[in-house]
């Protein structure tokens, strides 16, 4: 399998401090695997054999909850690493990890963490401050859901998704990967219905802008002021 170039990865956090030798023996241990749109990287509760940093394409991580129900925990972009349940002490994933578009990851043997993190620290201190990070991001959504009327948790949604795989396009800024208004509702305790009237009051007063598994944001800063409760 052809090997990866150091200057793919060498910018990316999990590699934040890290001398390139260090992450060329690093990515020595790595494979680099497609996953076609459609596909699983990995599912809930199977036993965690790999972890990952995704290279190309989008990832949507979701959960199903005891009596069926299914969650969007969040979406992966390129340059994250995931699946590191080794990391949290987890010897199954706790999520299902699906690929919305075609997808390139890199995967290394969840076996070999113990050995990799001995070797190179800044590996483990790198993947913790990734973790935390995503637990306070948990933390920000629970807050909302428990404090917010749906409108302003829907807005902050958009932007945090803007944000992390926004593309500038003429009408604003535009969610980078394919985004139903279901995956909307499942992230922000909606249900699909508010969703649907929330967004659709909102194109209509030229705030965002809809379509097939696309959303646009045409005013980010109006948006925000929603957001923040500022303005109704």
């Amino acid at each position: 399998m052809a090997s990866v170039d150091r200057s793919v990865v060498e910018g990316l956090p999990l590699f934040a401090g890290l001398a390139p030798e260090q992450i060329d023996q690093l990515l020595q241990e790595a494979q680099s695997v497609r996953y076609p749109k459609g596909t699983n990287v990995f599912q809930q509760d199977e036993e965690a054999h790999s972890f990952f940093i995704l290279l190309h394409g989008h990832l949507r991580v979701f959960k199903l909850t005891p009596d069926g129900q299914q969650v969007v925990v969040r979406f992966v972009a390129p340059g994250e690493v995931f699946g590191v349940a080794m990391a949290i002490g987890r010897k199954t994933y706790p999520a299902t990890a699906h690929a919305v578009v075609d997808s390139i990851a890199l995967v290394w043997p969840s076996a070999a963490w113990p050995r990799l993190v001995a070797t190179h620290p800044g590996l483990a201190v790198n993947t913790l401050q990734t973790v935390g990070s995503r637990l306070q991001d948990a933390h920000t959504r629970v807050v909302e859901m428990s404090t917010e009327q749906v409108e302003r948790r829907i807005a902050h949604t958009l932007l945090r998704l803007a944000q992390q795989a926004g593309r500038k396009v003429e009408a604003g800024v535009e969610i980078d990967f394919p985004i139903t208004r279901q995956d909307v509702a499942e992230m922000t305790g909606a249900t699909l219905h508010t969703v649907s009237r929330v967004l659709s009051a909102w194109e209509s007063q030229g705030l965002v802008e809809g379509g097939r598994q696309r959303i646009v944001v045409r005013e980010p800063h109006k948006l925000f002021i929603l957001a923040e409760g500022s303005s109704r």
